[in-house]
C-alpha cells in the first residue's frame, strides 16, 4: 500500500503541463477551472473579500497553479485541485470502465442509492454532510462527521474513533484539498472505502492507497455546468451538467 501522503505528489506530477488556463469560476460551493477540459472542485465554506488573485488566473499554465495544492489557503488550495483536475480528468479512461448513475431520486444522492444494497444494516460513516442524507437514517447504522458539524454531525476528531470500528466508509475527495485525507484513509483501513464526489480526481493509483471504490462525476453538458456554477449551484450541478459514475479499484 501506498502512503496516502503521496497524493499530493502524484497529483502534482499531473499538474507539471504548460496547459492553459481558459477560465476559472469560484462559485458559492463550487469552483470550476477549464483547460484542456473541466475540473471540479467544492469552493471553501467561508466566504472572503481578499482574493489577491482575482483577475490573475487566466492563461497562467496548469503548472503555475497545481503548487497551490499544498498551500494551507483554502482559495489557493481549491483553485489548485480543480486545475489539476481540468487536466486528469480529461486523459483518464476509468470513467468509461465504470457504472454511470441514473438515479431515481436525488441525483447527488445517487452514490449511496447505487450502494444501498450493500450497506443496509452495516456500521457505515460518512465523512461530509450531504444534502438529503437522512433519508437513509433508518437503513444502516449511519453517522456523519463533518468539519462544521451540525446538530446531527460528529466534530472531525470523532473520526479516530468511529473509522476504525467503520464497515463502509464514504469519503469526500474535498478531504485531498483540506489535507485530511491521509490520516483518514489510515484510519479506515479496514472498512470498504469510497472516495467521492466532483472534485475526485480519476486516478488509478488511488486503489494502492486504500481506496476500493471511486465514485466521481463525468461532465454531460459543460454550458450548463458553467452557468449553474456561476449562478451558485450547488446539488443542482447534478440536474444540469454532471453526472455520477462509480468505478470498482
Amino acid at each position: 500500500m501506498i502512503n496516502p501522503r503521496e497524493i499530493y505528489d502524484l497529483m502534482l506530477d499531473y499538474g507539471t503541463t504548460d496547459t492553459q488556463i481558459q477560465e476559472i469560476s469560484i462559485g458559492l460551493t463550487w469552483t470550476l477551472c477549464i483547460a484542456e477540459n473541466a475540473g471540479l472542485c467544492m469552493s471553501p465554506g467561508t466566504a472572503t473579500r481578499t482574493l489577491p488573485f482575482s483577475g490573475t488566473l487566466v492563461n497562467k499554465s496548469i503548472s503555475e497553479l497545481a503548487p497551490w495544492l499544498r498551500s494551507w489557503n483554502p482559495y489557493q488550495a481549491t483553485v489548485a485541485m480543480a486545475a489539476i483536475n481540468s487536466v486528469v480528468n480529461s486523459s483518464s479512461s476509468l470513467p468509461n470502465t465504470g457504472t454511470v448513475l441514473s438515479p431515481n431520486g436525488s441525483a447527488n444522492l445517487a452514490v449511496f442509492e447505487h450502494f444501498l444494497p450493500q450497506i443496509r444494516n452495516k456500521n457505515v460513516c460518512v465523512i461530509g454532510r450531504y444534502p438529503g442524507l437522512n433519508k437513509y437514517a433508518n437503513e444502516m447504522e449511519m453517522k456523519v462527521i463533518e468539519l462544521n458539524p451540525g446538530k446531527e454531525d460528529f466534530p472531525a476528531p470523532a473520526s479516530e474513533y468511529l473509522l476504525p470500528e467503520a464497515e463502509w466508509v464514504f469519503l469526500t475527495a474535498t478531504s485531498i484539498v483540506n489535507k485530511t485525507f491521509p490520516r483518514l484513509v489510515q484510519l479506515a483501513k479496514n472498512s470498504k472505502l469510497v472516495l467521492m464526489g466532483p472534485t475526485l480526481p480519476w486516478l488509478p493509483d488511488l486503489k494502492h492507497m486504500g481506496i476500493d471504490y471511486l465514485a466521481g462525476i463525468k461532465v454531460t453538458n459543460l454550458p450548463a455546468l458553467r452557468q449553474t456554477v456561476a449562478e451558485g449551484g450547488g446539488v443542482r450541478i447534478f440536474e444540469t451538467g454532471i453526472q455520477y459514475c462509480v468505478v470498482s479499484c
